[in-house]
C-alpha cells in the first residue's frame, strides 16, 4: 500500500477530518471529501432536469465571472418567462468557461493560463437560472421548506463554494427598500422567490467558488504525525473549477426544484402531476 499522506492542506478537510474521526492516513480523509462524488450529483441532477422539463420548467447555468475577469450579461436573461431559448445559452454550451461573453471567454482563458503557469489557482462565480416555475413552490410557513433556504443549501454544499446569493442578494443590502417595491417587475432582484416561495419569474442562484486550495507550489503547514512544521501535501488538483462547479449547481438546483414540484402537485405518477398541475395554472391564471 501506499504511504500514509500526513502533511495537512490547508484550506480543505484535512485537519478538521482527521482529527474528527481519529485518523492517522489524510488520504481517508481527501478521497471522501473529494469533489469527484458530484459525477453521481450531474447524473441525478440531469434526470430532475428531464422531469421538470415535462412541466415547462428549463434550468441552465453558465459563468459570471473568474478571477478579477467579468462576463457582460444579457440582462433579459433573468427577466424573460422565455429566456431558456436565448441564443446566449448555445453560445455557453460550445464555450469551455461556459460563458456566451467571447470578450470574457477569451480573458478568462489567459487568467487560468497564467494560474497554472505560475502554480497558482482562480476562483469565480457561476449563476444557475430556472426558467418556467409557476407561482407557489416551496412556503413561507416552515423554516426548513422554505424553497430559498433548500436552494441555497444545495448550492453551498458543492466543495469550494463559500458563498450563495439568489437573485441580488448581497447588492440588495446596500439599497433602499423604495427600489423593490411594485408589481410591474421591472426587475427581478428578488431572484423568483418570496418569503421562500416562487413568484413566477425566473429563479436565480449564485455561487461563489474560492481558489482551490491545493497548490503546485504548496502552502507551509505541518505534518500532522511528527507536529512538525512542513509545507502542505501536494494532490492532484485543477485550475479552476468554476465552469464545472457551476454545472454541479445547476444539477443540485434542478433536484431541489424537481422534488418542489413533487411537493406541490403529488400524484402517483407523472400523469397525474401533470393533471395536478395543469388545473393549479389554469386556476391562477
Amino acid at each position: 500500500p501506499p504511504p500514509p499522506v500526513t502533511r495537512l492542506r490547508p484550506g480543505h478537510a484535512d485537519l478538521p477530518g482527521v482529527v474528527k474521526f481519529g485518523l492517522n492516513d489524510v488520504r481517508n480523509v481527501l478521497e471522501r471529501a473529494s469533489a469527484r462524488e458530484t459525477a453521481s450529483r450531474v447524473a441525478a441532477g440531469a434526470l430532475g432536469k428531464v422531469f421538470l422539463r415535462q412541466f415547462g420548467i428549463e434550468v441552465r447555468s453558465h459563468v459570471r465571472s473568474i478571477g478579477p475577469a467579468r462576463a457582460n450579461t444579457p440582462a433579459e436573461l433573468e427577466l424573460a418567462a422565455d429566456g431558456a431559448s436565448h441564443s446566449w445559452w448555445q453560445q455557453v454550451e460550445e464555450s469551455p468557461i461556459r460563458t456566451g461573453d467571447t470578450e470574457f471567454e477569451s480573458a478568462a482563458t489567459e487568467l487560468i493560463k497564467a494560474a497554472r503557469t505560475a502554480g497558482d489557482t482562480l476562483g469565480g462565480i457561476f449563476e444557475v437560472i430556472a426558467y418556467g416555475l409557476p407561482i407557489g413552490l416551496g412556503t413561507y410557513a416552515q423554516w426548513d421548506e422554505r424553497l430559498d433556504g433548500r436552494l441555497a443549501a444545495a448550492v453551498m454544499s458543492i466543495q469550494s463554494i463559500k458563498a450563495v446569493e439568489l437573485g441580488d442578494g448581497f447588492a440588495n443590502a446596500a439599497r433602499h427598500g423604495d427600489q423593490e417595491r411594485g408589481w410591474s417587475r421591472p426587475t427581478n432582484r428578488a431572484g423568483g422567490l418570496e418569503g421562500g416561495v416562487t413568484n413566477g419569474m425566473p429563479v436565480i442562484v449564485r455561487g461563489a467558488a474560492k481558489p482551490i486550495s491545493t497548490l503546485i507550489n504548496p502552502l507551509p503547514s505541518i505534518d500532522y504525525a511528527t507536529r512538525q512544521r512542513d509545507v502542505a501535501h501536494v494532490e492532484r488538483s485543477d485550475v479552476c473549477v468554476v465552469p464545472a462547479a457551476g454545472v454541479v449547481g445547476e444539477a443540485m438546483v434542478a433536484l431541489v426544484l424537481a422534488d418542489a414540484v413533487r411537493w406541490k402537485f403529488g400524484g402517483d405518477g407523472l400523469d397525474e402531476a401533470l393533471a395536478n398541475f395543469r388545473s393549479f395554472v389554469a386556476a391562477n391564471g
